[in-house]
């Protein structure tokens, strides 16, 4: 796996993990008692966005690990997928 495709991936898994780890920890203004006029209640009472990011760092790269790993020691492979699109080449005349 090159450098650049193992960014790619990295960077992917890290952003699809942020939805996944926004909701840890939030407290709701609702939940906390004090809604803002003109926001929602379903407004992070604090967000707490440096934290979430370092969450998410840390799950992105495990998952990224293992994902690494599984290239790295042939478990996933591309026969392990089994919907593949065939892809055909077109020659030019």
């Amino acid at each position: 796996m090159s450098f650049t495709f193992g960014a790619a991936i990295y960077f992917i898994m890290w952003w699809l993990t942020l939805f996944a780890v926004l909701p840890f920890g939030l407290k709701t203004q609702e939940e906390a008692g004090d809604v803002v006029p003109g926001t929602p209640e379903s407004a992070p009472a604090r967000p707490r966005l440096m934290r979430i990011f370092f969450m998410n760092t840390v799950v992105a790269t495990v998952a990224f690990a293992l994902f690494w790993l599984g290239v790295t020691q042939g478990w996933l492979s591309p026969e392990t997928f089994p919907f593949q699109i065939q892809v055909q080449e077109n020659s030019r005349p």
